[in-house]
């Protein structure tokens, strides 16, 4: 059945087995194409395994079936946004919050389409020398460069290179171009041809050979200074590398003290790691982890929100992103424990998903959202007011008024979710509307809370034979005469399928003759 298929796709994905996940999901589909929230769960498998050409494909679809339902919107986005399709993510985004405009993951789907949209594209170096507006004065202010552009074929080479940079790699093994992009970016590229034999001939250079180079008179101090330049980056340079390895060592004590749950020696390490280098956000996600385990949330959410800010200013590896914002959700979840409000830390997990697929978050997101799902249940818990519901309920179904008697039911159920009746109950209601799979359901439900309560066996007989299930219905019938061996309505249940079998038996032997 589809929801069966349905189930072991949650399972499989809940699990981080995005690829199962989207087999049972195809099964389901195969089973109930007209399911739009298959397509939309097969959506979600796809985007983990960043298929996202499919994953569009079911969002689409999902769209297609279900147009005023905001998930399908969620999904849409999530694929176009995985494709780099920024605007279409927006669209997507912008569409499902007039839907549902306090919706959390789509506001936060549309602020990640948004800083997505407005990240500048890479640029090549090689493409932005070449490309330069002064290219051609640079390379005649070079004597070099200048002599060789008296030579037509190099001008045509640089022209062909200038209109596509790509064919600069045609032209590695020339000198003339090397030397080109060379001045270009302000750096000393080393050819092949410069060693010790290059030094011989400069010693052989004549006296006239040096005499007729005047342009090149008043190039020293130029020269000089260009070389300090170069001097002072490379100094800075071998600055910032030397405090990158040092803030590396720092992180790398810090783990080792946190290992030993010294948390406030590990805190140090980090901070000091911190300030040598602050182009790196694992310090912070690292920092936040021991305030986590000690138990500090609110210095931890704090650590969590610089290293996500800092990482989108740095343009940081969406994966880093997630984890911050993971390791603040999981904060807020424990702190939860004691507001009771789980909403913000299944807002975060939400966001960082939304960043980076990550089972690990998935799973977290899953047990914030069956905590929240736990609380309310308990604090909406009233066996009287149940009672009462369940009452309200067996007076509209004497009516036959089965979709009101359902509703009553439904907050029998909600107020004690223990009630056994109440699940035989609404499974009746089921099965005079003809949802069987949810009369199925019901009863199934129903056997679990209370093995030994007839009631439950004889609905879900019912349902069996109404699916012309006949063997099933008989195997059901005959487990609850195991509970209540003289019960009327479950002999009566055996014999009704056993009827049906022997007449369909008989309609076939027919067709024989």
């Amino acid at each position: 059945m589809a929801e069966e298929a349905k189930a072991k796709g949650n399972a499989a994905f809940s699990a981080g087995d995005f690829a199962a996940a989207v087999r049972h999901f195809s099964d389901a589909i195969a089973l109930s194409p007209s399911n739009h929230v298959l397509y939309s769960n097969r959506s979600a498998a796809h985007a983990s395994l960043q298929n996202y050409a499919e994953a569009l494909a079911d969002a689409q679809k999902t769209v297609d079936l279900k147009p005023d339902w905001p998930k399908a919107y969620s999904r849409l986005g999530a694929a176009h946004l995985g494709l780099r399709r920024h605007r279409d993510a927006f669209s997507a985004y912008k569409t499902g919050l007039q839907l549902d405009p306090d919706n959390a993951a789509l506001k936060s789907g549309l602020a990640d389409a948004q800083a997505a949209a407005s990240r500048p594209p890479p640029t090549s170096p090689f493409a932005t020398a070449f490309s330069g507006p002064d290219m051609w004065a640079r390379l005649t202010a070079d004597p070099t460069a200048r002599a060789n552009l008296q030579d037509p074929e190099f001008v045509k080479i640089m022209q062909d290179i200038q209109k596509d940079p790509n064919k600069f790699n045609l032209h590695l093994s020339d000198q003339r171009v090397m030397h080109a992009i060379g001045v270009l970016l302000n750096v000393k590229i080393q050819t092949p041809n410069h060693d010790e034999n290059d030094h011989d001939a400069d010693d052989d250079v004549s006296e006239d050979e040096v005499v007729s180079q005047p342009e090149s008179e008043h190039e020293p101090e130029a020269a000089v200074e260009v070389a300090e330049e170069e001097e002072e980056e490379e100094e800075e340079e071998k600055e910032t590398r030397d405090r990158k390895g040092q803030a590396q060592k720092e992180k790398e004590a810090g783990n080792a003290a946190y290992k030993k749950k010294d948390f406030e020696t590990a805190i140090g390490h980090y901070s000091k790691a911190l300030e040598l280098d602050d182009e790196d956000i694992s310090y912070l996600t690292n920092r936040a982890a021991v305030y986590l385990e000690m138990g500090k949330f609110e210095d931890c959410i704090k650590d969590c929100e610089k290293a996500v800010e800092r990482g989108k200013e740095l343009r940081s590896d969406y994966k880093m992103i997630a984890r911050a914002l993971t390791r603040k959700g999981t904060a807020l979840a424990k702190m939860a424990k004691c507001s009771k409000d789980f909403e913000p830390a299944i807002e975060i997990f939400q966001k960082a998903l939304t960043e980076n697929r990550n089972p690990d978050t998935l799973k977290k997101l899953n047990e914030a959202e069956k905590a929240k799902k736990e609380l309310e249940q308990q604090e909406y818990f009233d066996p009287k007011l149940a009672d009462e519901a369940r009452e309200k309920g067996n007076e509209l179904f004497k009516q036959q008024k089965y979709p009101e008697a359902t509703k009553h039911y439904t907050e029998a159920i909600k107020r004690n979710p223990k009630d056994a009746k109440a699940y035989s109950n609404r499974a009746a209601c089921y099965t005079k509307l003809g949802a069987m799979p949810e009369g199925l359901k019901d009863a199934e439900k129903c056997i679990e809370l209370d093995p030994t309560f007839s009631k439950g066996y004889t609905r879900k007989g019912a349902v069996q034979f109404s699916m012309k299930e006949y063997d099933k219905a008989l195997e059901t019938y005959r487990e609850g005469l195991k509970h209540d061996p003289n019960n009327q309505e479950l002999l009566d249940g055996i014999r009704r399928p056993r009827q049906c079998k022997t007449q369909r038996y008989k309609a076939f032997c027919k067709t024989l003759l």
